[in-house]
């Protein structure tokens, strides 16, 4: 996937979850199926996209990101919200709920 691709589907799509990851980032393969169970039950209409960042060093640097595991919510187009390697669901289900449903309801 290139960079273009990735800003094309960001604007297109109501929201994007980037998943930046790497191959021997034991963190990274321990979060990746909790974050696919909470956006695939609670927010189904965000698109999906992982990424190993060593093999997509553009995109990383695009989007500042210099560690993994890290993550990035698009809403609308626009950066929603950002973390790294601590993330809470919870907390993250609870940020992103009510602008989720305003948009798509």
């Amino acid at each position: 996937m290139t960079l273009e691709e990735v800003q094309n589907i960001i604007r297109e799509e109501v929201g994007v979850l980037l998943y930046f990851s790497g191959e021997r980032c034991s963190v990274c393969h321990a979060l990746r199926p909790k974050f696919k169970e909470l956006f695939d039950e609670e927010f189904p209409l965000i698109r999906q996209i992982y990424l190993d960042a060593h093999e997509n060093p553009e995109i990383s640097a695009h989007y500042q990101v210099f560690s993994v595991p890290t993550m990035l919510v698009f809403l609308d187009g626009r950066e929603f919200v950002r973390e790294g390697r601590t993330v809470s669901m919870y907390q993250l289900s609870e940020q992103l709920t009510r602008p989720y449903k305003m948009m798509t309801e």
